[in-house]
């Protein structure tokens, strides 16, 4: 369909509605209509495999589901088959559940490297439980939050340091010190400017860039030189790099990591996980005072365990990792070349690893663009695609890639007009999208 005569008529009032109840029209702040051309983002009725349907039933090959979360594809077979047995069963109890102790068992089987975990609901709580274990233990008050990397938690500790950062006292913010991703010698004058005050370095241990060689290890040097935890976020890696994280794949083990998205295939569950001393601090075996680390009413839900165990379960017997590699591969190198084929080759530019794909909308002068990215959406959509990102399901299939890659082919061909012209601005349709991350509406 033409991007001119694509229209989403119940999907604007479903936003409406969802405006007069919720604020930001979302439970997310990246699923808000902000992030999608005027008029044209899409509200969900269902999905399943790499599909889903909006409201005005349009059906869309989808990238990016759930934040990343549902990398098996909606309403996969065997982790619903998994839920399934538990919803006789009951799903929350004034005791721990067996389901808990085989969770955690299946948890730590696939990630070795960790020798404990308590599981909690979403990624923010588990992060923000890691910063208060590794200042309990340490004594230490600072952070130290990888600068390069956008988001680590909801919590005042880290969204004090973002543009949004009304409501939080300037006294918290400054308790939170960045340091340069791949930059050993930065990091190690961060720690020497605030020797004996940094509680913990907290990142991402890979991005939409390999880290450099020696780089991990060289910040498990500098973390156990300086007296210092090191915190993994693998939210996003988690399973998308390897079964065991990117700390798996690189061989590099921090004292506590984080895991959340893809963990549950969509139903919510997270995991704080790490060395048996640290964590033991908030338990009943832990020597000195005791840390509030986790104590959530859902946060053991046995449905949600139950996901978290077949997921686990399907990435390992049926190499998910590899086959996200391979179709991720396969669109990066379609994208490229229906790019280069239009004349955008340096203006839409594919990056990231092949299972954790984003792209760039860069002008005429290279530089990142908004209203070119919302040009770039509106076809897209009108094509049946719903991508903020490329990053792929295992639910895709090579009909899908290539739906997409041609779809890819048309909106480029549209990009090149709007640079020749010099203005996207014919092509938008009403206003640009908008950063998440801004001081003001």
């Amino acid at each position: 369909m033409d991007a001119e005569e694509f229209s989403l008529p119940r999907s604007r009032s479903a936003n409406e509605r969802l405006h007069a109840l919720v604020p930001g029209g979302a439970h997310t702040y990246a699923k808000g209509d902000d992030q999608y051309p005027d008029g044209l983002a899409p509200v969900i009725s269902h999905g399943r495999g790499a599909h889903v349907w909006d409201v005005d039933g349009n059906r869309y090959v989808e990238y990016g589901s759930g934040l990343r979360s549902v990398s098996l594809g909606h309403a996969h077979p065997r982790v619903l088959e998994a839920v399934r047995r538990e919803l006789d069963r009951g799903s929350n109890f004034v005791r721990p559940s067996v389901v808990e102790v085989e969770a955690a068992e299946h948890f730590l089987a696939t990630v070795p490297t960790a020798e404990m975990v308590k599981f909690a609901k979403n990624g923010s709580d588990v992060t923000t439980a890691a910063v208060r274990l590794a200042r309990a233990v340490t004594g230490r008050r600072l952070v130290a939050v990888c600068g390069d990397q956008p988001f680590f938690s909801v919590d005042d500790w880290f969204i004090g340091t973002t543009p949004m950062s009304a409501g939080i006292p300037a006294a918290t913010t400054e308790l939170t010190v960045a340091f340069p991703y791949g930059d050993l010698a930065a990091t190690e004058e961060l720690l020497t400017r605030y020797r004996g005050e940094v509680a913990c370095l907290v990142l991402e241990p890979a991005g939409h860039t390999e880290p450099p060689p020696g780089y991990l290890a060289g910040l498990r040097e500098l973390a156990d030189r300086h007296g210092c935890v090191l915190v993994f976020d693998e939210m996003i890696t988690g399973f998308r790099w390897s079964e065991a994280g990117a700390q798996g794949l690189y061989g590099v083990v921090p004292d506590l990591s984080t895991f959340g998205k893809a963990l549950g295939n969509g139903f919510a569950v997270s995991a704080l996980a790490g060395r048996r001393d640290l964590m033991e601090r908030g338990g009943l075996g832990g020597v000195g005072d005791r840390v509030f680390l986790l104590s959530t009413t859902h946060g053991a839900e046995t449905h949600s365990l139950a996901a978290a165990m077949a997921v686990q379960t399907t990435y390992v017997e049926e190499g998910v990792t590899a086959r996200l590699h391979a179709l991720g591969e396969r669109l990066a190198a379609g994208v490229r070349e229906a790019a280069a084929a239009t004349g955008v080759g340096d203006h839409v530019v594919v990056r990231g690893r092949a299972s954790n794909l984003v792209y760039a909308t860069l002008d005429e002068r290279r530089q990142p663009s908004q209203p070119y990215r919302t040009l770039f959406l509106r076809q897209l959509l009108a094509g049946g695609v719903l991508a903020p990102s490329f990053v792929v399901s295992s639910a895709l299939d090579e009909a899908d890639i290539d739906h997409t890659v041609d779809v890819v082919a048309g909106a480029c061909a549209v990009y090149r007009k709007a640079l020749d012209a010099g203005d996207p601005t014919p092509w938008l349709g009403g206003r640009p999208v908008k950063p998440v991350f801004r001081r003001l509406a």
